[in-house]
């Protein structure tokens, strides 16, 4: 009896997890994994600054599938099956320990990606997987739609009983063009995880000021997200922002990336509370300079700024405060109105929302209901999440189940 034959498409963080689940699930199976790079788990290798955020420490399923803008149901059934706590007991079965960081990130202890890649890659060696680069697939062979065989680029044909596929995202909806041919549903893909641009912000000599507490919102939408904000040289950055970049994905991209901004930048402080603050310090300290004496917390130089911008200027003391000016500060800090003009990658976490439409895949094997023995894997599906390593999470999770049920 000729052994069985099973290929994964894309040497990724979840192809590599479904091969070697599969590998370890089928251990008489031949298990061929395909990469068009020269070059292996290349995320892995670059996200987290190097480090690479393999997990969150959210151990509560019904919590964790709540960081997914797209995928969220389909997540939480999957993440019964292979969690946080898998993953985190997987590496340790391997040697690897995580550390978990004071905002729920888990990294390797040793800081450095290297740890997770060649974790994947030996592990991978010892049970015997073959990994192919430079094998960059051209179209999926089907008979009576049933997965038969690949072609590749070179023209080399390989015949396998089963199929992963874990490409990733891709930011052109052409790049599914040879999924889209088997009959599967392609949702449009468009960014997702970026920071906003505004080209004439106020803000942009306060490069590097931060907050740790913020509500960003779009104008006229029910979307917002609370975190900290960073002021960048092109505008906001930081885990408000990115979280609000990851749930409006699809509505800034409809408008083009232009949009306005409102930030709350003292979100636990009221409008009432903010008045009797400033009547307050006009009471008890009313020959105390306002722009020498930040409140709420808030940096020095965030806070001259907001006086600034509410014609409060570096004399004036808090008994000669106008009411105007009064409300304008108040405005500054509770709905400081920013107007975007497009957005930027975040660091090098380049993400899509869109891809392989979920309602097309099995959510408990991850097989297609389109092409038997047919799976799909991590960012090629239409599920993202926001940063704080969710994705990785999704990518374990999916491509462990596909390994399991190939």
């Amino acid at each position: 009896m000729s052994r069985k034959q099973i290929i994964v498409v894309g040497a990724g963080a979840a192809g590599y997890f479904g091969a070697i689940t599969a590998a370890e699930n089928n251990p008489t199976a031949k298990i061929t994994l395909l990469e068009k790079n020269r070059t292996v788990l290349n995320k892995v290798r670059i996200s987290g600054g190097g480090r690479c955020n393999v997990t969150h420490a959210c151990f509560d399923n019904k919590q964790l599938s709540k960081f997914y803008p797209r995928g969220s149901a389909f997540l939480r059934n999957l993440f019964n099956q292979f969690n946080a706590t898998s993953t985190v007991k997987w590496f340790e079965n391997q040697g690897v320990v995580l550390k978990t960081e004071a905002d729920g990130r888990m990294f390797p202890e040793t800081d450095s990606s290297e740890t997770i890649a060649t974790c994947l890659e030996q592990k991978a060696k010892k049970l015997g997987v073959q990994v192919i680069t430079s094998a960059g697939v051209k179209r999926i062979l089907l008979e009576k739609k049933t997965v038969k065989a690949v072609e590749l680029l070179s023209g080399e044909v390989l015949p396998t009983d089963t199929l992963l596929i874990t490409t990733g995202g891709n930011p052109q909806k052409s790049g599914y063009e040879w999924l889209a041919d088997l009959g599967h549903y392609i949702i449009e893909p468009v960014p997702s995880l970026f920071t906003f641009n505004v080209p004439n912000s106020l803000f942009s000599e306060l490069s590097g000021v931060s907050v740790q507490k913020a509500i960003a919102r779009i104008a006229g939408k029910k979307i917002q997200q609370e975190g900290a904000l960073l002021v960048t040289h092109w505008g906001f950055s930081g885990p408000a922002i990115l979280k609000l970049s990851a749930w409006g994905a699809r509505e800034l991209a409809e408008a083009n990336y232009e949009f306005t901004a409102l930030i709350n930048w003292i979100p636990d402080v009221s409008e009432k509370e903010a008045r009797e603050a400033f009547a307050m310090m006009k009471k008890a300290s009313p020959k105390k300079i306002i722009q020498s004496n930040a409140l709420f917390t808030l940096p020095t130089r965030l806070w001259k700024k907001f006086c600034e911008l509410s014609e409060i200027d570096e004399n004036l003391r808090w008994i000669d405060i106008s009411n105007k000016s009064m409300n304008k500060l108040i405005e500054n800090l509770l709905n400081c109105s920013q107007k975007v003009q497009g957005k930027t990658t975040f660091k090098e976490e380049f993400v899509t929302c869109g891809g392989i439409d979920l309602a097309e895949i099995n959510p408990q094997t991850m097989e297609s209901k389109i092409v038997k023995n047919l799976f799909f894997a991590g960012e090629v599906l239409d599920i993202d999440a926001v940063t704080g390593g969710f994705n990785f999470q999704a990518a374990w999770t999916t491509g462990f189940v596909a390994g399991k049920n190939m």
